[in-house]
């Protein structure tokens, strides 16, 4: 799971595992600062990736996180199955969000772009927002799978993603 700094990878997460707080929830984006692994019924692991962008860190640290996620993808790239970039549905890609798309099509990987938050939005708003990010990351709208923490919307969608992988 990759996205940037309060995109709700922590949320999603909980919410896939139908678990509370496995991953840790916070309210200040930038709380996790470290590559996180969760064994899943001894069989796979699903990995919380440090959030990029704005965070409440020093500069210092945020540049780490670059290195710290790069060098996972490097040495990963042959067990990783999926990548799962997180984007918030209420905002066009950022600079870091596409270089983050740029280096999943990099690693050769399988990446599914999850659109985050869709539960803020109506239908017709929530339509024009994935046209207007899938023309951003150049793919097809429908290869995007939206989800909401909230309302559920999206997660059984992607527990089909995963197994499918395994």
């Amino acid at each position: 799971m990759a996205g940037r700094s309060n995109v709700g990878k922590s949320s999603l997460i909980n919410a896939v595992l139908n678990r509370k707080s496995i991953a840790r929830v916070s309210q200040t984006p930038g709380k996790t600062q470290a590559v996180h692994f969760y064994l899943i019924n001894n069989r796979f692991y699903l990995v919380d990736l440090p959030g990029y962008g704005y965070a409440k860190v020093s500069q210092s640290v945020r540049g780490t996180w670059a290195s710290l996620v790069q060098g996972y993808f490097e040495q990963s790239s042959d067990d990783l199955r999926t990548i799962f970039l997180l984007l918030d549905a209420r905002r066009i890609p950022s600079g870091d969000d596409l270089r983050m798309h740029e280096w999943s099509a990099q690693t050769g990987v399988d990446e599914r772009i999850l659109l985050t938050k869709t539960d803020k939005l109506s239908n017709s708003e929530l339509a024009k927002s994935r046209s207007a990010i899938a023309a951003e990351l150049q793919i097809a709208p429908e290869a995007m799978i939206s989800c909401s923490t909230v309302t559920k919307k999206g997660i059984e969608e992607v527990r089909r993603e995963i197994a499918s992988r395994l």
